[in-house]
Protein backbone atom coordinates (compact mmCIF):
# COMPACT_ATOMS: atom_id res chain seq x y z
CA UNK A 1 0.00 0.00 0.00
CA UNK A 2 1.34 3.48 -0.94
CA UNK A 3 2.11 5.93 1.82
CA UNK A 4 0.21 9.22 1.75
CA UNK A 5 2.39 12.26 1.09
CA UNK A 6 0.61 15.58 1.76
CA UNK A 7 3.33 17.60 -0.01
CA UNK A 8 2.86 15.62 -3.20
CA UNK A 9 -0.87 16.34 -3.01
CA UNK A 10 -0.29 20.06 -2.46
CA UNK A 11 2.17 20.19 -5.38
CA UNK A 12 -0.36 18.44 -7.64
CA UNK A 13 -3.03 20.97 -6.60
CA UNK A 14 -0.66 23.85 -7.33
CA UNK A 15 0.06 22.45 -10.82
CA UNK A 16 -3.68 22.19 -11.50
CA UNK A 17 -4.25 25.80 -10.39
CA UNK A 18 -1.33 27.00 -12.55
CA UNK A 19 -2.78 25.09 -15.52
CA UNK A 20 -6.21 26.69 -14.95
CA UNK A 21 -4.69 30.18 -14.85
CA UNK A 22 -2.65 29.47 -17.99
CA UNK A 23 -5.82 28.45 -19.87
CA UNK A 24 -7.22 31.93 -19.20
CA UNK A 25 -3.96 33.61 -20.23
CA UNK A 26 -3.03 34.50 -16.66
CA UNK A 27 0.45 33.06 -16.35
CA UNK A 28 1.61 32.73 -12.77
CA UNK A 29 5.24 33.11 -11.77
CA UNK A 30 7.02 29.97 -10.58
CA UNK A 31 6.26 29.18 -6.95
CA UNK A 32 9.89 29.02 -5.78
CA UNK A 33 11.14 31.91 -7.93
CA UNK A 34 13.38 34.45 -6.29
CA UNK A 35 15.45 37.28 -7.70
CA UNK A 36 18.70 37.17 -5.77
CA UNK A 37 17.18 36.61 -2.36
CA UNK A 38 18.35 33.13 -1.39
CA UNK A 39 16.04 31.19 0.87
CA UNK A 40 13.06 33.48 0.30
CA UNK A 41 10.00 32.88 -1.79
CA UNK A 42 9.78 34.82 -4.98
CA UNK A 43 8.74 38.39 -4.92
CA UNK A 44 10.17 40.07 -7.94
CA UNK A 45 13.04 42.50 -7.61
CA UNK A 46 13.02 45.35 -8.20
CA UNK A 47 9.54 46.14 -6.89
CA UNK A 48 7.53 47.96 -9.55
CA UNK A 49 4.52 50.21 -10.02
CA UNK A 50 2.97 50.17 -13.49
CA UNK A 51 0.49 52.76 -14.74
CA UNK A 52 -0.57 54.31 -18.02
CA UNK A 53 -2.07 57.31 -19.74
CA UNK A 54 -3.35 57.73 -23.30
CA UNK A 55 0.11 57.69 -24.88
CA UNK A 56 2.43 55.70 -22.59
CA UNK A 57 2.92 53.00 -20.01
CA UNK A 58 5.13 53.92 -17.07
CA UNK A 59 7.14 51.47 -15.00
CA UNK A 60 8.62 52.76 -11.74
CA UNK A 61 11.14 50.30 -10.32
CA UNK A 62 12.44 50.76 -6.79
CA UNK A 63 16.13 49.89 -7.06
CA UNK A 64 18.26 51.76 -4.51
CA UNK A 65 21.99 51.19 -4.41
CA UNK A 66 22.32 50.03 -7.99
CA UNK A 67 24.88 51.56 -10.31
CA UNK A 68 22.93 52.81 -13.34
CA UNK A 69 25.55 51.42 -15.72
CA UNK A 70 24.81 47.89 -14.44
CA UNK A 71 21.16 48.15 -15.51
CA UNK A 72 20.05 46.50 -18.74
CA UNK A 73 16.56 47.00 -20.19
CA UNK A 74 15.06 45.13 -23.13
CA UNK A 75 11.65 45.45 -24.74
CA UNK A 76 10.08 42.85 -27.01
CA UNK A 77 6.49 43.47 -28.19
CA UNK A 78 4.74 44.09 -24.84
CA UNK A 79 7.34 42.67 -22.46
CA UNK A 80 9.89 44.70 -20.51
CA UNK A 81 12.88 42.98 -18.89
CA UNK A 82 14.99 44.77 -16.31
CA UNK A 83 18.25 43.14 -15.27
CA UNK A 84 21.33 44.24 -13.40
CA UNK A 85 23.47 43.68 -10.37
CA UNK A 86 23.35 45.12 -6.89
CA UNK A 87 26.70 45.56 -5.14
CA UNK A 88 27.59 43.21 -2.33
CA UNK A 89 29.51 43.67 0.89
CA UNK A 90 31.16 46.95 1.81
CA UNK A 91 34.91 47.17 1.18
CA UNK A 92 36.96 45.31 3.74
CA UNK A 93 33.98 43.80 5.58
CA UNK A 94 33.95 40.01 5.85
CA UNK A 95 30.71 38.04 5.95
CA UNK A 96 31.58 36.62 9.39
CA UNK A 97 31.82 40.18 10.80
CA UNK A 98 28.11 40.85 10.28
CA UNK A 99 25.65 40.75 13.15
CA UNK A 100 22.71 41.16 10.79
CA UNK A 101 22.51 41.16 7.00
CA UNK A 102 19.09 42.02 5.54
CA UNK A 103 20.01 43.83 2.32
CA UNK A 104 20.49 41.28 -0.42
CA UNK A 105 22.95 41.65 -3.28
CA UNK A 106 23.75 39.98 -6.56
CA UNK A 107 22.32 39.68 -10.05
CA UNK A 108 18.60 40.07 -10.71
CA UNK A 109 16.14 39.85 -13.59
CA UNK A 110 12.56 41.13 -13.57
CA UNK A 111 10.17 40.71 -16.49
CA UNK A 112 6.82 42.48 -16.69
CA UNK A 113 4.17 42.03 -19.36
CA UNK A 114 2.21 45.09 -20.39
CA UNK A 115 -1.36 44.98 -21.75
CA UNK A 116 -0.48 46.40 -25.20
CA UNK A 117 2.32 46.59 -27.78
CA UNK A 118 5.16 49.08 -27.19
CA UNK A 119 6.95 51.33 -29.68
CA UNK A 120 10.40 50.08 -28.71
CA UNK A 121 12.21 52.80 -30.71
CA UNK A 122 10.90 55.51 -28.36
CA UNK A 123 11.41 53.89 -24.92
CA UNK A 124 13.13 56.15 -22.37
CA UNK A 125 14.63 55.31 -18.97
CA UNK A 126 15.83 57.54 -16.14
CA UNK A 127 17.42 56.52 -12.82
CA UNK A 128 17.11 59.08 -10.03
CA UNK A 129 17.22 58.74 -6.22
CA UNK A 130 17.07 54.93 -6.39
CA UNK A 131 14.02 54.87 -8.67
CA UNK A 132 14.17 53.70 -12.28
CA UNK A 133 11.41 55.32 -14.35
CA UNK A 134 10.82 53.70 -17.72
CA UNK A 135 8.50 55.45 -20.18
CA UNK A 136 7.14 53.04 -22.77
CA UNK A 137 5.19 54.71 -25.59
CA UNK A 138 2.27 52.65 -26.88
CA UNK A 139 2.53 51.45 -30.47
CA UNK A 140 0.19 53.31 -32.84
CA UNK A 141 -1.91 50.19 -33.37
CA UNK A 142 -2.39 49.89 -29.59
CA UNK A 143 -3.72 53.42 -29.11
CA UNK A 144 -7.48 53.91 -29.09
CA UNK A 145 -8.86 55.38 -32.30
CA UNK A 146 -11.72 57.84 -32.49
CA UNK A 147 -14.12 56.79 -35.23
CA UNK A 148 -16.38 59.42 -36.72
CA UNK A 149 -20.00 58.40 -37.20
CA UNK A 150 -21.53 59.94 -40.31
CA UNK A 151 -25.18 60.86 -40.25
CA UNK A 152 -27.08 60.50 -43.49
Amino acid sequence: MAQWDPFREIEALRREIDRAFAEFGLESEPFFRSAFLPGRLGRGYPLVNIYEDKENFYVEAMAPGIKPESLNLTVVHNTLTISGEKAGLANGVKREDFHREERAAGKFVRTVTLPAEIDDAKVRAEYKNGILLVTLPKAEKAKPKQIEVKVS
